[in-house]
């Protein structure tokens, strides 16, 4: 039998540090064919050119392809990504086609395998936020043909919105994977690699919530002076190349010659999760805050609506972006004692991604969904 062929699309140094593992996986096992559609920020310099860590991953088959300018809007980012897309699975027919979470990629990605009839499968689907991308999530799994969600709650979510049952696989974050590796870089590695000097420090990761660009500007300052007020030393993280991403940079040029700041575009993800080990928090409104931070048992200050709904655990601080309560929520966090607790699986879901595709049952589902009524 011919080996599977499997493409992943990865448009960010998120969504690929998630899906490495899984990725890695697949690559080792001759009953499949891996490649890689590299896009979106991965491929923009400005955010320091990230598809070179794909291509030092060693995947073979990688396919890069630029599908947006700095002036473009999210929905030209979705339409560039669709037509390049669509022509690439055209000439490979990839058999199943892996995307993950809520961005627009992911989003071209679900609609261009439905509309071809090419299995999708869906990484991290089923969980919900207080933004656009909580859209774009459930419209990505209502496209998608195979669930690969993080726990429980993520299937149930999924149930409601009429996704079949065994369509679903609990299979945790793979991140997580990553995270519980023995195999992360030591600290002197990290230090010596982004120039670091800081002992003690504060990891600063801020994105813009595209429904409040008109306030951005002043969430941004705000933070920006909380920061400088506090007197600590912090690590500085680009945000991601949503609309408003612009005013949080400008906002950043405050931090420039400040010695208690070090700005980065961007950190290699294994290198980013040994920084978030050795941190004293993590603060700004990222995923990381509430997903890797409490499996480390990181304290995490969470600023406004961007995380609404997401998960909450006591290592969690939310916080309203105002003079005087940013502050106060980190010298909260950092009273808070030190617990990990594990909220997105224990370290294993590459293993259990691959079980999943090695049931010959999972490539005879057929591509055509129905929707499954709870109330029948």
């Amino acid at each position: 039998m011919s080996a599977k062929r499997i493409t992943f699309l990865t448009g960010t140094r998120a969504d690929f540090g998630k899906l490495k593992p899984l990725m890695q996986r697949v690559q080792n096992d001759r009953a499949f064919e891996t490649h890689v559609f590299v896009t979106g920020m991965h491929l923009l310099s400005k955010y320091g050119y990230t598809c070179d860590e794909v291509v030092k991953a060693g995947f073979p088959n990688i396919h890069k392809y630029i599908n947006q300018n700095s002036s473009d809007r999210m929905d030209h980012v979705l339409a560039k990504t669709i037509s390049g897309l669509s022509d690439y699975v055209t000439e490979i027919r990839p058999d199943l086609l892996v995307i993950h979470g809520d961005r627009v990629e992911a989003l071209a990605g679900a609609a261009v395998g439905a509309l071809n009839n090419i299995r999708v499968g869906h990484v991290e689907g089923g969980e919900v936020s207080g933004t656009i991308d909580e859209s774009i999530r459930h419209a990505v799994s209502k496209f998608a043909h195979v669930h690969f969600v993080a726990n429980e709650d993520a299937r149930q979510r999924l149930n409601q919105l009429g996704e079949s049952d065994g369509s679903i696989h609990v299979i945790g974050s793979p991140d997580i994977d990553v995270v519980n590796s023995p195999l992360l870089p030591a600290m002197s590695a990290v230090r010596q690699r982004y120039d670091l000097a800081f002992d003690r420090y504060g990891i600063v990761l801020f994105h813009p919530v595209t429904t409040e660009v008109s306030d951005l500007r002043r969430q941004v300052n705000v933070l920006v002076d909380e920061l400088v007020e506090s007197g600590r030393k912090y690590v500085v993280i680009f945000p991601n190349n949503d609309h408003g991403t612009d005013v949080i940079l400008e906002g950043y040029e405050r931090l420039r010659g400040n010695p208690n700041f070090r700005i980065y575009p961007s950190i290699r993800f294994e290198y980013f999760l040994t920084l978030m080990r050795n941190a004293e928090l993590i603060i700004g409104n990222s995923s990381a805050g509430v997903r890797e931070a409490p499996h480390l048992g990181l304290p995490a200050v969470n600023l406004g609506s961007r995380q609404t709904n997401r998960v909450q655990h006591d290592s969690i601080i939310n916080c309203d972006i105002a003079r005087g309560l940013v502050r106060g929520a980190i010298e909260d966090a950092l009273r808070l004692k030190r617990e990990a607790v594990s909220l997105f699986g224990h370290g294993n879901s590459a293993q259990m991604f691959h079980d999943v595709l090695l049931q010959p049952d999972f490539w005879e589902q057929p591509t055509q969904k129905s929707f499954v009524d709870l109330s029948k």
